[in-house]
């Protein structure tokens, strides 16, 4: 297994990706099936290498709902067709912000 901080760096690479592809805002991303694409395959990505954290560290941040993540991967790499955009641009506006400081945080005290 590689080493817990090379996951959380790509994490962080994608959330800074999302960030990067939606920065013109909700009309841009729904009106750009490329930019929608990015995001989604940066949040598969993402989500997967969440996966590869141990158990011992990610309770040490309850702040996030890791089972939530893990189950939204398995949306994105399985239900690709049922994909909500409304509720992915959600997630990119409410929830990513706050995931992105815990990852922060993370590596932060990792190091």
């Amino acid at each position: 297994m590689k080493n817990e901080k090379v996951y959380l760096y790509h994490i962080r690479e994608c959330l800074d990706r999302i960030s990067n592809y939606t920065k013109k805002g909700k009309k841009a991303f729904f009106a750009d099936t490329m930019i929608q694409d990015a995001v989604l395959r940066n949040l598969q990505t993402m989500t997967e290498s969440t996966r590869y954290l141990s158990d011992s560290l990610k309770k040490n941040y309850p702040e996030t709902d890791w089972k939530s993540i893990s189950g939204f991967r398995n949306v994105l790499a399985h239900d690709y067709l049922g994909i909500d955009l409304n509720q992915i641009w959600e997630i990119v506006e409410k929830d990513l912000p706050a995931f992105r400081k815990t990852i922060e945080k993370m590596i932060k005290e990792l190091k």
